[in-house]
């Protein structure tokens, strides 16, 4: 049952103790763990400082770049058109661009065995901060998958009123 108009609104978070940032505090909520928040803040100060000593700038600026190389622009929404569904890129906003990015971060880093979080995270970061990481194959393939259909964007932005039959939706299958 629709609910009409009704917005919810936005938990504000209180900026972490040690950067000041807002960011790095949803970052916490990330890495935490049943509700061990101290022990994510060890983990996620400890993985920041590591990461910046190692590219040799600081803590808050390299992780707003681990940020914007890991998160994708595009991402597919499904979209049902005449009694079929198809994949249509949508832009991806700036908050679920940073949600993306710190989960691929996250999952990557959890994916690795046999060494502390925080040397795990601080590797993952200088890894994304220099372009070379596995998060980036999943733009890749998300890019390579979306180029048939970049024809779609095009028409979009020429004209928002544009009506797609079946017959022309058949070349984006």
């Amino acid at each position: 049952m629709s609910r009409g108009h009704i917005k919810t609104k936005k938990h504000e978070l209180n900026p972490d103790p040690k950067f000041d940032s807002i960011l790095v505090a949803k970052f916490i909520n990330y890495i935490m763990k049943n509700g061990k928040r101290s022990v994510a803040e060890k983990i996620a100060i400890e993985a920041l400082e590591k990461a910046g000593e190692t590219v040799k700038t600081q803590p808050l600026e390299m992780f707003a770049q681990v940020l914007k190389n890991v998160g994708p622009l595009v991402e597919v929404k499904s979209k049902r058109i005449g009694g079929a569904n198809y994949q249509v890129p949508v832009e991806v906003g700036k908050d679920r661009r940073n949600t993306l990015a710190m989960r691929w971060v996250l999952d990557a880093a959890r994916g690795q065995k046999g060494k502390k979080m925080s040397v795990k995270l601080s590797s993952e970061m200088v890894s994304a901060f220099l372009a070379k990481v596995q998060q980036l194959k999943r733009n890749k393939i998300l890019t390579e998958w979306l180029k048939p259909i970049k024809l779609l964007l095009t028409l979009q932005d020429s004209n928002k009123n544009l009506a797609l039959s079946k017959v022309e939706w058949t070349h984006f299958k």
